[in-house]
């Protein structure tokens, strides 16, 4: 307990657009800060790689120092928002065993090993604090973690990678195709110069694992996750979608399995690109806004929207648990220790159900609707809507879109890879699951 006769010392672990942000804040807002804290917050200093690189006016080139380890050392609350596994891991690490209070945006690394994090900071008795990891300046760890304490969590969905999202929205609204619109948000500088994490559903699976992990008490790395990039997804998906009354969007989904004769059903935690019917709220987030539903029990459906990346809104999220941590060491006390006593099994997405629409080319003469309705049912896979339309191809060829009831996603996938090898069959053109209908 640092007491109000003293400031808190603050260190800043990087100083990138995030990073940059922090400091301004943290100096611009000092008085405001202090009042809500009880106590003044000192920058004690910002850990940097190269102290040549120009910076931002606002960063006194005084605090940069390369000794990240010393300047954690002496630090009540420790910020971190340079990314990456290593050396972030060590570093908080460090800090936590000297006591002082960890702040993270640090999605990957919580993703990936949050329970290394989890366990040292309980054992030690200090806050880990983590809102801006997941979802931008959207408040929405704290309200799963803190605000739905005493509700059981069903199932939690949404958008929560903005750069996949505006890539998205732009194939919607401009007939781009995807490498056009990613070209676009790396211009405006929505993505980095390497999308791999963004487009292939790295960023998104690292964040529902760590929603996962707090709506369900069960530890869920990002290994546990199913992911699915928006890499596949054509503008002629794009097209098919809106002609059938969707949007496609890259979802998180982590749900629930209802129980099954007194036995906990598990968690199934997946990313990937959903059809979602365009009168769901989901479907009218745009560019790079995020958009999170979580289910409960007896709350029941609350959605969380706003900016979900940038500077500014990271930022802002970074500075409320900096206040939270900061005011507990001030006044005593700590924040909500890592949950997981419920430890329900982790499932595949096989075991997940869901709907599926898929559109496929096949030969244009009698009976092939019924040899591919037999495919369906031999998997007990029920059939929603059959439309046929005729294609540009020609060759006595013509276009199936079949939309699924509800079933097991394990029938479904067998069931597109029956059809796949039928000889009536030319080509499976694409398979999206529907979610939110």
């Amino acid at each position: 307990m640092t007491g109000p006769d003293r400031a808190v010392r603050v260190a800043v672990l990087g100083c990138g657009v995030v990073g940059t942000e922090v400091v301004r804040l943290l100096t611009s807002q000092s008085a405001d800060l202090a009042a809500r804290v009880g106590a003044p917050l000192e920058l004690v200093g910002v850990a940097v790689r190269d102290l040549t690189t120009p910076r931002d006016a606002v960063v006194d080139p005084a605090l940069l120092t390369i000794d990240a380890q010393g300047l954690v050392d002496r630090a009540d609350v420790v910020v971190e928002v340079m990314g990456g596994i290593e050396p972030a891991r060590t570093l908080l690490l460090r800090a936590i065993a000297g006591r002082a209070a960890v702040v993270t945006a640090n999605k990957a690394l919580l993703g990936l090993d949050g329970p290394t994090l989890y366990t040292a900071a309980d054992a030690a008795g200090v806050d880990l604090y983590f809102e801006a990891a997941v979802a931008g300046a959207i408040p929405l760890v704290r309200p799963v973690r803190e605000s739905l304490a005493g509700d059981r969590v069903t199932r939690v969905l949404g958008i929560v990678n903005g750069t996949t999202n505006y890539v998205l929205d732009q194939m919607a609204s401009t007939g781009l195709e995807l490498a056009q619109a990613v070209k676009q948000a790396q211009a405006l500088g929505y993505a980095e110069a390497d999308p791999t994490a963004d487009v292939e559903g790295f960023d998104a699976a690292a964040k529902a694992a760590i929603l996962a992990s707090l709506a369900f008490h069960t530890r869920v790395s990002v290994d546990d996750v199913h992911r699915e990039g928006i890499n596949g997804v054509s503008a002629q998906d794009v097209e098919a979608a809106a002609e059938t009354g969707y949007v496609i969007k890259l979802l998180a989904i982590a749900e629930r399995l209802p129980e099954v004769d007194g036995a906990a059903g598990g968690v199934v935690v997946r990313v990937h690109p959903s059809l979602v019917p365009q009168a769901h709220p989901l479907a009218g987030v745009r560019g790079a806004f995020n958009a999170v539903f979580v289910e409960a029990e007896a709350a029941g459906e609350l959605m969380f929207y706003g900016r979900g990346a940038g500077g500014r809104p990271t930022a802002s999220a970074v500075l409320g648990d900096v206040v939270t941590v900061a005011r507990h060491r001030v006044q005593g006390g700590k924040g909500p220790i890592e949950s997981r006593y419920a430890d329900l099994p982790l499932h595949g997405i096989g075991e997940a159900t869901t709907r599926y629409q898929i559109r496929l080319r096949v030969a244009d003469r009698p009976g092939v609707l019924a040899q591919v309705a037999r495919v369906f049912a031999a998997h007990d896979v029920s059939i929603e809507v059959v439309r046929q339309s005729p294609t540009a191809a020609g060759g006595g060829a013509t276009d199936l879109l079949v939309v699924t009831h509800v079933a097991r996603d394990a029938a479904l996938s067998a069931t597109v890879s029956e059809l796949s090898g039928l000889d009536v069959v030319d080509a499976v053109l694409s398979v999206l699951r529907v979610e939110g209908a």
